[in-house]
Order: C-alpha cells, then sequence, then structure tokens
C-alpha cells in the first residue's frame, strides 16, 4: 500500500517502543496516525512530537483489553474517516521470566488476555473498516518464543496470537484486507528488558529504524 496524507492508520501499543516509533514515521509521511495506548503520557509526548513534524493524530488513551472501548473506538473511527486504511498491532504484555510452574495466575491471565484475545477482538473489530478501503492491510508483531525455557507465558500467548493471525491471512486472500506479519529486530524497549536486563544495549537495534523498515516492508 502506498502511505500518504489520504491514509488512516491505527497503531497499538502507541506510546512506547516500535509503536511510538511507527505512529510517528506514519505521521511524518501524512497518515492521519490513531493512536491507542493505556499511558496517557506517553501518548502526550507522541502528539506532541507528531505537531512539530507537523503531522496530525488523535489519540486514544484505551486499555487494549476494553472491548467496548475498542467498539466505540471503531465506531468514531466510522463516523468520522468511513474506513480505516492501515492497523498496526504492537500492544503487547510480558512479565519477568520465570519457570512454568511459578507463573502467577494473574500475570498468566494478562498475557492472555493482551496478546491473545486483544488479537482476536481488534481483528474482528476493525475488519469491516479495513475492507471498505481501498487497500486496507493489517500488520501483526511477531515475536516466536513458543517452546523456550522461562518464556511459557509470554511464549505461548504470542504462538496463539499468531495463529489467529495466520487464520485470518488465510481466510482474507482474496476478500481482503491484506495480513502482513513482520518481526522485528530486538530492540531495546521496556518490553525486551524484562526478558534481558543486564543485555548491552549498544547491540541492539532502534526504534526508530525498525518503524522506517516496517514501513518499507508494508509499502
Amino acid at each position: 500500500m502506498k502511505i500518504g496524507s489520504d491514509t488512516v492508520a491505527l497503531v497499538t501499543g502507541a506510546s512506547r517502543g516500535l509503536g511510538y516509533a511507527t505512529a510517528l514515521e506514519l505521521a511524518r509521511k501524512g497518515a492521519h496516525v490513531i493512536a491507542l495506548a493505556k499511558t496517557v503520557g506517553g501518548l502526550e509526548e507522541l502528539a506532541d512530537e507528531i505537531e512539530a513534524a507537523g503531522g496530525s493524530s488523535t489519540l486514544v488513551p484505551l486499555d487494549i483489553t476494553d472491548e467496548g472501548g475498542l467498539q466505540r473506538m471503531c465506531l468514531a473511527i466510522h463516523e468520522r474517516f468511513g474506513h480505516l486504511d492501515l492497523l498496526v498491532h504492537c500492544a503487547a504484555h510480558a512479565v519477568l521470566l520465570s519457570p512454568v510452574a511459578h507463573v502467577a495466575e494473574k500475570d498468566f491471565d494478562r498475557m492472555w488476555a493482551v496478546n491473545a484475545r486483544a488479537t482476536q477482538r481488534i481483528i474482528a473489530m476493525t475488519e469491516p473498516l479495513l475492507k471498505a478501503a481501498k487497500d486496507g492491510t493489517a500488520v501483526f508483531m511477531n515475536d516466536p518464543r513458543g517452546g523456550q525455557k522461562f518464556f511459557a507465558g509470554y511464549g505461548s500467548t504470542k504462538a496463539a496470537a499468531q495463529a489467529i493471525v495466520d487464520s485470518w491471512a488465510a481466510e482474507t486472500v482474496t476478500t481482503g484486507p491484506c495480513v502482513l506479519t513482520f518481526t522485528p529486530n530486538p530492540m531495546p524497549t521496556g518490553l525486551r528488558a524484562r526478558f534481558f536486563p543486564g543485555e548491552d544495549k549498544q547491540k541492539l537495534a532502534s526504534a526508530s529504524d525498525e518503524a522506517k523498515r516496517l514501513l518499507s516492508y508494508i509499502s
């Protein structure tokens, strides 16, 4: 797809990391960015940067697991724009690594809610908007950790999310929207810091560079 001034893009997890960087890059290319995240401060910083770059944005301070909130957001997108050109789903949740038997129930449930269930719900709610666009495209972040030691919670939920995305991609080959998966290089994000707190961040890719690579992949 071509990203320009007529592009309406929804980015989840937009208050930090790759979501933040991608939202900013989209705005710099002229897209109107609908930025969704639960961290208000991060969204406000993003809006300031987008405005400074001459772009436009709509902030949606919302927990990705709030289904009623997602429904209201999608209705507002429909009423204002009539369609959605691009969905970039970056929202994810992780806790510190631990053996399978030691994963706390509340942590396990939260990872399933954010990483797996919310992926299916965002698909269900945005599909009509993406189909209403000329070249509707949805992109999901893959982080294959399934089966790795100490990754039982995060790895299993991300594997489930990828299975959901793969099924949707197979279902929409002829009908659209275009469904893509992107595997970013390791970045110095808050999520990764929970996994590898002592690693040398200088050896990691910047979120800005990965956002540019992502948009090149979409295009």
